[in-house]
C-alpha cells in the first residue's frame, strides 16, 4: 500500500516511479479522490459538532421554558441526523474507490534497481561455481528419477491430474533431508526463529503480504473461504501484523518449512514435466522484519544466507539483479539466485530474495516504536532458502552419474546414510 501523504506531496515523482514499472500516471485520479474524501470527512465533522452543539442548545433552551426555541433546536438536530449517515456512506465508498486504486499499484522500485521491461533486462551481479562438464549426456531428473522407479508424474496424475508428482524411497528421504539441512543452517548459523504455521489463511493475510486482491487466480481456495499459501511468506509475514514492535527487538528473522501450493495460471505449457512448476510444492522460506534504516543490509544479509546454502551443495549457481519489469508487486529491490540445469544447459531460479520495504507493513498496519517514541513502519523482507523441489533437480542433474545414479553431496551424506542413490 503506497503513502497517500507520499503522493500528495510529491506526486510528479509518484507518478514517474510508477512509469519505472510500466504503470501509467495515476496521481491526477488518486489526489482527486483523496480530497473528495477529505472533504467529505470535513464535512461530516461539521455536520456532528453542529448537531452537538444544538443537542447542548436544547437542554438550555427548555432549562429557560423556551419551547419555541427547544422544539427550533430539535427540528434542527433531526435534520442533521438524517442528512449525516449520507455523507458518511459517501465518504466510505469514496475511501473504498481509493483504497482500490492504491491496492491494485504495484511498490515503488528502489533507485539502483535497473529499469527494464522483462527477465531479458535483469542484470548479472556474479557466477559461483563452474557448471560440470559431462562424459555422457546428462539426463534431465524426471528421466533419471522414473529410471531409478524413485519418481513418477504418471501416477502423480492417476490420484491429482497434471503439475505433481510421487516421490518414493531415497528421493523421498532426500527431498526430507534437504530440508532439515536448509533449516538447520538457517536456525544455526543464520539465527533464524523456527516456525510452524498455518498453512490455510483469511483474505487479509492474502491482502497483508499483497496476493489478493490482484493475484487472487494464482491461487487455491477451500469452499470454507480459507485459501491455501502460496509460500510461508504470507503466514511468517502476517505474524507481526497489526502489532506495535519496540525498535530493540528488531530486526525478527523467522524460517518455515511449509508445502505451497500455486495454481500457475499464467504458466499454462511451461514446465509441464518434471518438478520444476508444480501446483504443490515445499520451500524453506526466510522473512525478516527491521527497521527502515536495517533493511539494505538485511537484504544483502538475506541473499547471502541462500547462496551459503547453494554454495555448501556444491551447486553451481548466479546471482541477478531483477529489473523494474521482471520484479515482484511489493518488491522495491529483488535479487533472484539460479541454479544451474545441465538438462536445459541453462540458469534456473531457485530462490528469489525481496525487499518489500514498508509496503507490507502499511497493509498489515505493523509499526514499530522510535527511539522517540514515534510509530513508524516497519519494513519486510522475504526471501527463498531454498525451493526445496528445485534444489532435489538440480543435485539430481549436476550429480548424476553414466549409470544412471547420483551421488549425494556430502553435507548431506551423514543424514542420508549413504554416499548415491544407485539404480
Amino acid at each position: 500500500m503506497h503513502d497517500i501523504k507520499f503522493i500528495r506531496e510529491n506526486p510528479t515523482q509518484f507518478d514517474a516511479q510508477l512509469a519505472r514499472r510500466g504503470v501509467a500516471a495515476q496521481s491526477t485520479s488518486i489526489l482527486a479522490l483523496d480530497a473528495q474524501r477529505r472533504a467529505l470527512q470535513t464535512e461530516a465533522q461539521q455536520l456532528l459538532e453542529q448537531r452537538n452543539a444544538a443537542s447542548k442548545e436544547i437542554g438550555a433552551a427548555k432549562a429557560a421554558k423556551d419551547e419555541a426555541k427547544a422544539a427550533s433546536l430539535m427540528a434542527t438536530v433531526n435534520a442533521l441526523k438524517e442528512k449525516l449517515p449520507a455523507i458518511e456512506a459517501e465518504e466510505r465508498v469514496v475511501a473504498t474507490e481509493l483504497e482500490t486504486i492504491l491496492s491494485s499499484l504495484p511498490n515503488l522500485p528502489a533507485a539502483d534497481t535497473p529499469d527494464g521491461k522483462d527477465e531479458h533486462d535483469n542484470v548479472e551481479i556474479l557466477k559461483h561455481g563452474t557448471p560440470r562438464v559431462f562424459d555422457f549426456t546428462p539426463q534431465p531428473h524426471e528421466t533419471l528419477g522414473e529410471k531409478l522407479g524413485l519418481l513418477s508424474a504418471e501416477t502423480a496424475a492417476k490420484l491429482s491430474g497434471s503439475r505433481f508428482v510421487v516421490l518414493r524411497g531415497a528421493l523421498a528421504k532426500l527431498e526430507r533431508v534437504l530440508a532439515q539441512f536448509m533449516l538447520n543452517t538457517l536456525t544455526e548459523q543464520f539465527g533464524y526463529e523456527e516456525v510452524s504455521p498455518p498453512l490455510l489463511v483469511r483474505d487479509h493475510a492474502l491482502y497483508g503480504t499483497g496476493q489478493l486482491p490482484k493475484f487472487g487466480e494464482d491461487l487455491f481456495k477451500t469452499t470454507t473461504d480459507l485459501w491455501l499459501i502460496p509460500t510461508a511468506e504470507v503466514s511468517l509475514t502476517n505474524l507481526v501484523r497489526e502489532e506495535i514492535l519496540p525498535s530493540p527487538t528488531l530486526p525478527l528473522r523467522f524460517t518455515a518449512h511449509t508445502p505451497c501450493f500455486r495454481s500457475e495460471a499464467g504458466s499454462a505449457g511451461r514446465d509441464t514435466t518434471g518438478i520444476l512448476r508444480q501446483h504443490q510444492f515445499y520451500k524453506v522460506e526466510m522473512v525478516s522484519i527491521t527497521t527502515p534504516e536495517q533493511s539494505v543490509a538485511e537484504h544483502e544479509r538475506m541473499t547471502t544466507c541462500a547462496e551459503t546454502i547453494l554454495q555448501r551443495l556444491g551447486l553451481p549457481y548466479r546471482k541477478v539483479l531483477l529489473c523494474t519489469g521482471d520484479m515482484g508487486f511489493c518488491a522495491v529491490k529483488t535479487y533472484d539466485l539460479e541454479v544451474w540445469v545441465p538438462s536445459q544447459n541453462t540458469y534456473r531460479e531457485i530462490s528469489s530474495c525481496s525487499n518489500c520495504g514498508d509496503f507490507q507493513a502499511r497493509r498489515m498496519n505493523t509499526r514499530f516504536k522510535d527511539e522517540n517514541g514515534k510509530n513508524q513502519f516497519v519494513h519486510t523482507l522475504n526471501g527463498s532458502a531454498l525451493a526445496v523441489g528445485r534444489t532435489l533437480l538440480a543435485i539430481m542433474e549436476n550429480y548424476q552419474q553414466a549409470d544412471g545414479s547420483i551421488t549425494i553431496p556430502a553435507v548431506l551424506q551423514g543424514a542420508m546414510g549413504c554416499d548415491s542413490i544407485k539404480p
